[in-house]
């Protein structure tokens, strides 16, 4: 005589719907540590902000900045404004299309931009731009 269980035997089974939400939940946490892990050249300065402000994509550049003291930095580094134009020479013999981005605090002097840009400009660079901060995100971090 053959006995069995009350509970009908079920084959077992893999479910896919919670491995399919736990997948979920692991791409979209990949997803946002890896885009708030950016790579800042420069000085921590106050961008002034405008409309036309797009985010740019900079693998290969020069950061150049002007707190607003007046001082001058090479990315992170402070130098005066008679060691750039030596500096950039340098840079421009190895690659004269070397993109410039100029960070200025919106506190800083017009003159003291204006003096690092005639520098820039005297090294033979022409890819010069500005940084500022999108007016889209100025309410983000403040």
């Amino acid at each position: 005589m053959e006995l069995g269980s009350p509970i009908p035997h079920k084959k077992a089974r893999i479910e896919i719907i919670p491995l399919i939400d736990i997948m979920f939940f692991l791409l979209a946490s990949f997803m946002m540590v890896s885009l708030s892990q950016t790579v800042m050249k420069g000085m921590k300065v106050t961008l002034p902000t405008g409309k036309s402000g797009v985010t740019q994509n900079k693998k290969e550049y020069i950061a150049l900045s002007v707190d607003r003291d007046g001082y001058y930095y090479w990315d992170k580094d402070k130098i005066p404004l008679e060691g750039i134009l030596p500096k950039l020479r340098q840079v421009y013999l190895t690659s004269p299309d070397a993109k410039i981005f100029i960070r200025a605090d919106r506190e800083s002097l017009h003159g003291n931009v204006t003096r690092m840009l005639d520098e820039i400009r005297s090294s033979g660079f022409n890819k010069i731009s500005f940084e500022i901060k999108s007016e889209a995100l100025s309410g983000l971090s403040k």
